[in-house]
């Protein structure tokens, strides 16, 4: 009988950590992104649109530009600042009083960029196409440790440790952050000791990248999965169920002989 490790909660609301656009574009999560990121506000997305050219504004351009009232203008502006999606840029003129302009992070252009989904699955489907079977699995072999590498970096910001620490942390505690992060990024997952030596086992309700998935006939998708989870958790873990097989979920577990959950 299993049974489930409770719910973590997060040590800081915001989780560190980005992940280049190319591999964020597969994990369904945009870069610099928290754990449970806040919806950005339909007002505040129009003045990342207005910034969107790359130009440095102050509040009186985007006033005009908007047609509000400079109140509101930096009402959205603190916010936008809050979330890391502008900066602000210090301007002296002679005695007065400084002024403030400001221009999009790299965040926050990614925040109103084009949808990447359709990058990415092209992406992907090129990948399968390498007639090579070699070269085509170094290709998934590396996108899997790069994405593992990020995850790692994660785990090792939700507990605001460095990746030394987080080496130290069990195999199982290890696993019950990556569940909480999977499920910041909308992957239900849970972790449960399995078994009569109680063994963490890592399930996932619901394909990450269904439409990725069922785009490879060899399952290269499930083998990336299982590489970068091993990455991720720095202990090889092997796919033990699979939704594509009829499972009722993906099931992750440690896979050496001797495992434990430490």
């Amino acid at each position: 009988m299993s049974k489930p490790i409770s719910t973590l909660t997060p040590a800081s609301p915001n989780l560190a950590g980005s992940v280049s656009a190319a591999t964020a574009n597969l994990t369904g999560s945009r870069p610099g992104g928290a754990v449970n990121p806040q919806p950005i506000r339909v007002v505040d997305r129009e003045l990342l649109l207005a910034m969107r050219g790359g130009g440095i504004m102050g509040i009186g351009d985007l006033t005009t530009l908007l047609g509000v009232t400079a109140t509101a203008i930096r009402q959205r502006v603190d916010r936008l600042l809050a979330a890391g999606l502008i900066e602000r840029h210090k301007e002296v003129a002679g005695r007065g009083r400084p002024t403030y302009r400001y221009t999009l992070s790299i965040a926050g252009h990614q925040s109103v960029g084009a949808n990447p989904g359709e990058l990415a699955d092209a992406m992907w489907r090129e990948i399968l196409a390498i007639e090579d079977d070699q070269i085509r699995e170094q290709v998934v072999s590396a996108v899997a440790s790069r994405l593992g590498r990020q995850y790692a970096g994660k785990l090792a910001a939700f507990g605001q440790d460095d990746l030394q620490s987080l080496s130290e942390l069990t195999f199982a505690e290890r696993m019950k952050r990556l569940a909480v992060v999977l499920s910041g990024e909308e992957i239900d997952s849970d972790v449960r000791f399995a078994g009569e030596s109680q063994l963490p086992v890592l399930d996932i309700a619901s394909c990450p990248y269904p439409s990725l998935s069922e785009a490879s006939e060899d399952r290269a998708m499930c083998r990336l999965e299982e590489k970068m989870l091993s990455e991720a958790l720095g202990q090889p873990v092997a796919l033990s169920s699979c939704r594509l097989d009829g499972d009722d979920c993906c099931q992750f577990k440690a896979a050496d002989k001797n495992r434990s959950n430490r």
